[in-house]
C-alpha cells in the first residue's frame, strides 16, 4: 500500500512485481476500490507488472470537492504513472476507468501500447441520467441507489444477502465519498470520446458481461467498432463487473490477448 501526491490530490496504489515485467495499470469502475481487481491480478501472477489505484474521491484516495472533469481522472493516472516511471504498459480499464483508459490512450500513445476496455463505451448514458444520479446522491446518499446499483452490477444468482462478497461489495459502494461519487458522474456526464476513440490506433480488446445493466453488449460493441482491428468477446454469467463474478474468464482473454499481441512476450 502506497500513497502519492500526483496532479494536485494524493492517490492510493498498489505497484505489485518485478519493475523489468510487462507493466499493466487497472482502472476501476465507479464507485469501487482496486480490491475489484484481486482474483485477475490472482490469476495473471508473476508474468506481469501489476499497478492498481483508487481514483480521486474513491477508496483511499483523496477525495477533492465535486465536480471533475475526466481530463482530471486521466491527468491523475498519468501523473501516476510518471511518478512509478512507468514508460509503457497495458491499461484496463472498467465502466468509468474504460473512459480513463481511452482518454490516457489518445492523450499519451507513447505510452500506451495496448487497451482492455472491459464494460465501457466512448460515452455512457445521458446528462439527464447523470444529472438524476447526482441529485439523488447529493441529496439522499449513495445508499438510497444501492439496489439500482447493484441489480446492474452483478447477475440475480451473485446478488443474495446469503452471499459475503456481495454483502462486501454493497458495503464498497455505500462507503464511497459523495464528492469522489457525485463528481465522478459529473465526468462522466460530460465526456463523449467518439472521436478521440475512434482515431485511436493500437490492439484492443473490450470485453462484456452478458448480463450488465449498465454498459450492456450492444454499447461496448459500438465501442469496438470504432477502433479497427478491435476484438469483442462476450463473458457469460457476468454482470458489469466480470472480474468480481469471473474472473478467471477474465484472466484468461486478457493473458491470450496480451500474448497474441506479444505485448507478454
Amino acid at each position: 500500500m502506497a500513497f502519492a501526491r500526483v496532479n494536485g490530490v494524493v492517490l492510493h496504489h498498489e505497484d505489485r512485481g518485478d519493475a523489468g515485467k510487462p507493466a499493466i495499470v487497472y482502472s476501476n469502475s465507479l464507485g469501487t476500490d482496486f480490491r475489484i481487481w484481486d482474483e485477475v491480478v490472482a490469476r495473471l501472477g508473476d508474468r506481469f507488472r501489476h499497478i492498481r489505484y483508487d481514483k480521486r474521491g474513491h477508496g483511499l484516495s483523496e477525495a477533492t470537492p465535486a465536480p471533475y472533469a475526466m481530463a482530471d481522472h486521466v491527468g491523475d493516472l498519468e501523473s501516476l504513472l510518471d511518478h512509478l516511471d512507468v514508460k509503457a504498459l497495458a491499461v484496463v480499464g472498467l465502466s468509468v476507468g474504460g473512459v480513463i483508459a481511452q482518454g490516457l490512450a489518445a492523450k499519451r500513445p507513447d505510452l500506451v501500447e495496448v487497451m482492455v476496455l472491459m464494460d465501457t463505451a466512448h460515452r455512457i448514458g445521458t446528462a439527464e441520467m447523470w444529472n438524476q444520479r447526482i441529485d439523488g446522491v447529493t441529496k439522499n446518499g449513495i445508499a438510497s441507489l444501492a439496489d439500482a446499483i447493484m441489480q446492474r452490477w452483478f447477475t440475480p444468482a451473485y446478488r443474495s444477502p446469503d452471499n459475503p462478497d456481495f454483502v462486501g461489495y454493497t458495503a464498497m459502494l455505500t462507503r464511497t465519498t459523495v464528492d469522489g461519487y457525485a463528481g465522478t458522474c459529473a465526468a462522466l456526464r460530460d465526456t463523449d470520446y467518439t472521436e478521440q476513440t475512434k482515431a485511436l490506433s493500437l490492439p484492443v480488446l473490450a470485453i462484456v458481461g452478458d448480463q450488465d445493466g449498465s454498459t450492456p453488449p450492444d454499447l461496448v460493441r459500438s465501442t469496438a467498432d470504432l477502433i479497427r482491428g478491435a476484438r469483442f468477446r462476450i463473458i457469460p454469467d457476468a454482470g458489469h463487473l466480470p472480474c468480481i463474478e469471473q474472473p478467471q474468464a477474465v484472466a484468461n482473454l486478457m493473458h491470450n490477448f496480451l500474448r497474441e499481441t506479444r505485448f507478454a512476450g
